[in-house]
């Protein structure tokens, strides 16, 4: 009877633990770079990306580790804070963007929903506020154009045009597969890739100005495989009143 009344006094403690943590989740941490910093040093976080990029580079897909992380968050926070966005909606599009595709060490398929899912237990662990992590979860789920749906949110809005942007050569692992791939060859064609954004005008411009080596790939072969992406990027764009062109060459292309 004595060890069943200390299990009993056990799981009320644990239930009143339980209490308080919630209590500081809801009340939330300061959304700052330094939290952005202490999601990025995490041991877990490293981990996942670390590991999801060696599912990815097993499967001939092109880099998706920690430059592209830091790629698509910086853009991210990047795009809300020159379309002066209020400075937690800019952090929280970096926080999605450095998290957005952990979920791919569990799979390519529904990856921004692993992502999402895996993201919410490390935010909650750094004590963000659950409206916070929504937020954050519902850009990562919206990221990938084939979900159809953006959700009506800047966070999600940067994170999407963001992530379709990062077109570079640098991206290639084998430089020796371009003939028969047809994404290693366009991202390897791009010599340099940047987004401008002009708050000055309007609407608003969010631009994308790639420059591609003509000898490597022709500009109709990026078409054919980030057609959807620039669409996506379009109706993100329009999320944020801004509009989206696409540049290849100096020449305007969408």
């Amino acid at each position: 009877m004595e060890r069943d009344t200390s299990l009993q006094r056990g799981l009320i403690q644990k239930r009143i633990d339980n209490h308080h943590i919630t209590w500081r989740h809801v009340k939330g941490v300061p959304l700052t770079k330094e939290l952005f910093e202490r999601i990025r040093n995490n041991e877990k976080v490293k981990e996942y990306i670390r590991n999801a990029d060696r599912y990815l580079e097993a499967m001939g897909y092109t880099e998706h580790g920690f430059r592209h992380a830091g790629i698509v968050s910086q853009n991210a926070y990047r795009i809300l804070t020159e379309l002066k966005y209020p400075h937690d909606d800019a952090i929280l599009a970096w926080i999605a963007g450095y998290l957005h595709d952990i979920g791919n060490m569990l799979g390519r398929t529904n990856h921004n929903r692993m992502s999402a899912i895996l993201a919410k237990d490390i935010l909650e662990e750094m004590g963000l506020e659950i409206k916070n992590i929504l937020r954050i979860m519902m850009a990562i789920v919206s990221h990938e154009e084939e979900e159809g749906v953006i959700v009506p949110d800047p966070v999600g809005a940067a994170l999407l045009i963001a992530d379709k942007s990062d077109v570079h050569r640098s991206r290639v692992r084998n430089p020796s597969h371009l003939k028969e791939d047809i994404h290693d060859r366009v991202n390897f064609s791009a010599t340099s890739s940047e987004l401008i954004i002009e708050n000055n005008v309007r609407p608003r411009l969010i631009k994308l100005m790639v420059t591609i080596d003509t000898r490597l790939s022709q500009v109709i072969e990026y078409f054919e495989i980030f057609l959807t992406r620039m669409s996506a990027s379009r109706r993100a764009a329009s999320i944020l009143e801004s509009d989206f062109h696409l540049y290849i060459n100096n020449t305007r292309m969408a």
